[in-house]
C-alpha cells in the first residue's frame, strides 16, 4: 500500500509540472517602457510569459548563457539581471553602477562583463552567481575617466570595448580571473561611439562620432596596432542632419562584402573586405540604423530613423538592388532573425506590437501585442561570437 500511494504521489507531482521543452526556438521581447520582458517561442510565433521587474530597459540589450536557459539583461539604470527563460522569472538582479550601455559573455560562458557610463568602466561578474570579479575603471592616458562604448567577447575569455572620451580601446583578458590584464591603445581617433566583432573574432572594429572613419583591431594580431579604414565613413557631399547614429553592430556581411549604415545619408555602403575599401552604396528610403542580413545571406534588411523610422526595405544582394518596401508599423526599433532565417521579427514601438515576416514571401504572418517593444533577441544567439 506505502509503495502505491508513494507511486501515485510521484504521478501526481509529474503532472502538476510544467512540461518538458528545449531552449533553441524561445526568445525575448524587451517591453522598454514597463521594465518587463516576453518570453516567445519562434515556432509558432507566439507568447509564452512575461517577466517584470527589470528596472529602466530605455536602452537594454541582453546576452544568453551558453545553455540558451539564462539571459543576463543590461539596463540603462545599471542593472544587470539574470533571468530563467523557462521558469520565467528573475534569478537574480544586481544594481552595479549609475548608467550602463550595454555588456557581453565570455567565451566559455562563465564572466558576464557590462559597459559602464557612470563612473566609466567595466565591471566582470561571474555568470553563475553575479558576484563582482573585476572592477576597470576607464581611466585614459589623459588621466580622465571616460564612457565605455562598445564591448563586445572575442576568442580567449577577451573582452574588447572603447573609450569615448579619451579615444582608446582597450583589450581585457580575463583567462586567469584572479590578475586581469589589459592592453591599451591610445590616440585611436575622435569619440569613438560605437564597435561590433567580426563573425570569425578577428577584427574589432570602433566607428568615431568626432571624426570620420573607422579604427580596426586585428584580433589575431594585437601586436600590429590599429589601423583606420573607411576614411570617408561619415562623410558626404552635402551630409544630412543625423537623426540616429547608426549602430555598428547592424553590419552585416556576406561572401567577401559587408554591408554598413552611411551616417547621416539615405545609403548603405558596400565594402570589400579584402581591402576594407567602399566598392558600391545602395540608395534606400531613409537613414539607415541596422542593415541585417537574413541567414542564408541572400537578402538584406534595413530599417530607418525618423522620419522614416516607419519603413523597412528589403535588398536582394546579388543586384544590390531594393525589392520590397515594407510598412510593419509605427517606429521600427529591432529586427531579428529566427535561427535559420525563415522569418524575420519587427518591433514596432509606437504600435505596441511585434510583427512576424515571411522572409521568403515578404508577407506578414503574426502579430503579437507588446508595450512599446525595442530589442529582439533570439537564444541562438548564444553561439555566435560578438551578440
Amino acid at each position: 500500500m506505502k509503495r502505491l500511494i508513494a507511486g501515485l504521489s510521484l504521478l501526481f507531482v509529474a503532472a502538476c509540472s510544467a512540461p518538458l521543452r528545449g531552449t533553441g526556438d524561445l526568445g525575448l521581447v524587451v517591453e522598454r517602457a514597463d521594465g518587463r520582458l516576453q518570453v516567445v517561442e519562434s515556432t509558432h510565433s507566439t507568447r509564452l510569459a512575461t517577466i517584470d521587474g527589470l528596472g529602466d530597459l530605455s536602452h537594454a540589450s541582453l546576452v544568453f548563457s551558453r545553455d540558451e536557459r539564462f539571459a543576463f539583461i543590461f539596463g540603462r539604470d545599471g542593472g544587470l539581471t539574470k533571468v530563467d527563460l523557462l521558469e520565467a522569472r528573475i534569478v537574480k538582479r544586481v544594481v552595479q553602477s549609475g548608467n550602463s550601455i550595454g555588456g557581453a559573455i565570455s567565451q566559455d560562458g562563465t564572466l558576464v562583463a557590462v559597459a559602464n557610463y557612470t563612473p566609466g568602466g567595466v565591471k566582470v561578474f561571474d555568470a553563475d552567481s553575479l558576484d563582482l570579479v573585476a572592477d576597470i575603471p576607464a581611466i585614459g592616458a589623459d588621466g580622465q575617466r571616460s564612457k565605455v562604448v562598445g564591448l563586445e567577447d572575442s576568442t580567449g575569455n577577451i573582452f574588447a570595448f572603447s573609450l569615448y572620451e579619451s579615444g582608446e580601446i582597450w583589450l581585457l583578458d580575463m583567462k586567469d580571473r584572479k590578475h586581469p590584464k589589459v592592453r591599451k591603445y591610445p590616440g585611436i581617433g575622435k569619440q569613438p561611439y560605437d564597435a561590433l566583432v567580426t563573425e570569425d573574432g578577428r577584427y574589432y572594429m570602433a566607428g568615431l562620432f568626432g571624426e570620420d572613419g573607422i579604427a580596426m583591431l586585428d584580433l589575431w594580431n594585437p601586436d600590429a596596432g590599429i589601423r583606420r579604414i573607411l576614411d570617408h565613413y561619415g562623410k558626404g557631399a552635402e551630409p544630412l542632419p543625423v537623426y540616429k547614429m547608426p549602430h555598428l553592430e547592424g553590419w552585416a556581411a556576406s561572401g567577401n562584402l559587408a554591408f554598413l549604415p552611411a551616417i547621416g545619408r539615405h545609403e548603405v555602403l558596400v565594402v570589400d573586405m579584402s581591402h576594407w575599401k567602399e566598392v558600391g552604396r545602395i540608395a534606400v528610403a531613409g537613414q539607415p540604423v541596422f542593415a541585417m542580413l537574413q541567414p542564408g545571406g541572400r537578402r538584406l534588411w534595413v530599417n530607418f530613423a525618423l522620419p522614416d523610422n516607419g519603413k523597412v526595405q528589403v535588398v536582394d544582394v546579388p543586384s544590390l538592388k531594393v525589392v520590397k518596401t515594407l510598412e510593419p508599423g509605427k517606429a521600427i526599433l529591432h529586427m531579428e532573425f529566427t535561427p535559420r532565417g525563415e522569418r524575420v521579427w519587427l518591433s514596432a514601438r509606437d504600435s505596441d506590437q511585434v510583427t512576424v515576416w515571411d522572409t521568403e514571401t515578404l508577407e506578414q504572418v503574426a502579430t503579437l501585442p507588446a508595450v512599446k517593444p525595442s530589442g529582439i533577441f533570439f537564444t541562438a544567439r548564444a553561439h555566435r561570437i560578438g551578440l
